[in-house]
C-alpha cells in the first residue's frame, strides 16, 4: 500500500475522527475513522463529502471504494454525543444535513463508489452503504435503522435506502427500530451487491472488482451512473426538508431522553 502524505490525513481521531485518502492504479480509497464504532460527527461527515468531490474530480482516480477502519462496526451512524449538544432546530438541521450533503456528494460523484461493509451499519451508516454504486460486504454485516427508538425517524437517509430496497423493505426496515437484518436479508433486497468472506477474503473480492472497474471505461462508466440516480435531481430541496424534520423532532423531550439513555450504555 503507498504511503499516504500528510495532507491526506484530516481530523483528530479523538475528537471528529479522520479521513484518508489513498489513490493507486486508478483506485481511490476513502477511509473513514472514528473511536465510537466509526460513527458520524457533523465535522467527519464534511470531511467524507469533501473527500468524494476531491476524487471524483481526480483524473487518477477511475473508481472509489469508501470503507471504514478497524473490525468492528463499519458505521455506527449519528454521533450521539452531537446530538445531545443541539440546542436548536437550525443546528440540528444543520447536523443532520450532514449527512444529505454525503449522500448528494456520492450521488454526483462520476466515478462508481463501491462500499466494503464489515460489521454493523446502523442509522446514517445504512444511508452511506445505500448510497454506494456497489457494495461488498462481509457474512458478518447487519444493518439496522434505530432512529424511531430515539425518538426521530430516518428521514434523511430514507430516500436513498428506499431508492435501493424498495418501499415494502425500506418500511419495514424503519418500522423495526430494534431489530437487526444480517447479510443475506440486505443482499435479498439489493442493499448488498455481494457478500464475500471475512478480513482478507473481503479484500480479495473488493480488489477483485475495482480492479476489473479500473481498467473500465471512465465515460461509460459516467453516463451509467446518470441512468442510475435518474429521478433524484430534486435531491437537493427534499433531503433539507428532511433535515428540517430531523431537526425539529431531535429538540423534543422524549427524543433527549432516550438519546441519553442510548449514550450512557
Amino acid at each position: 500500500m503507498p504511503s499516504v502524505p500528510p495532507s491526506a490525513v484530516s481530523g483528530d481521531p479523538g475528537d471528529v475522527g479522520t479521513v484518508i485518502v489513498r489513490t493507486a492504479d486508478g483506485v481511490a480509497t476513502i477511509q473513514f475513522s472514528h473511536p465510537k464504532g466509526n460513527s458520524l460527527p457533523g465535522a467527519l461527515l464534511r470531511r467524507m463529502a469533501d473527500a468524494i468531490d476531491a476524487v471524483g474530480a481526480d483524473a487518477d482516480a477511475r473508481v472509489v471504494v469508501l470503507r471504514s477502519s478497524g473490525a468492528g462496526p463499519f458505521c455506527a451512524g449519528a454521533s450521539f454525543d452531537e446530538l445531545r449538544r443541539i440546542g436548536d432546530a437550525a443546528t440540528g438541521k444543520e447536523f443532520f444535513m450532514g449527512f444529505g450533503r454525503l449522500i448528494l456528494a456520492m450521488r454526483r460523484c462520476p466515478k462508481f463508489i463501491v462500499a466494503r461493509v464489515h460489521g454493523k451499519a446502523v442509522g446514517g451508516g445504512v444511508g452511506v452503504v445505500a448510497a454506494s454504486d456497489y457494495v461488498i460486504a462481509s457474512p458478518s454485516a447487519m444493518v439496522r435503522l434505530s432512529e424511531l427508538a430515539v425518538g426521530i425517524g430516518p428521514f434523511v437517509v430514507g430516500p436513498v435506502i428506499q431508492r435501493k430496497i424498495g418501499r415494502g423493505a425500506f418500511q419495514a426496515l424503519a418500522v423495526d427500530a430494534a431489530g437487526w437484518r444480517d447479510a443475506a436479508w440486505a443482499e435479498r433486497h439489493g442493499l448488498f451487491s455481494q457478500v464475500a468472506g471475512e478480513g482478507d477474503a473481503l479484500d480479495a473480492a473488493v480488489a477483485a472488482v475495482v480492479q476489473q472497474l479500473a481498467k473500465s471505461s471512465p465515460e461509460a462508466m459516467a453516463r451509467m451512473k446518470e441512468t442510475f440516480w435518474q429521478g433524484t435531481e430534486q435531491w437537493d430541496q427534499l433531503l433539507e426538508a428532511r433535515a428540517a424534520m430531523s431537526g425539529a423532532l431531535v429538540l423534543s423531550d422524549y427524543t433527549r431522553t432516550a438519546i441519553a439513555a442510548f449514550a450512557a450504555r
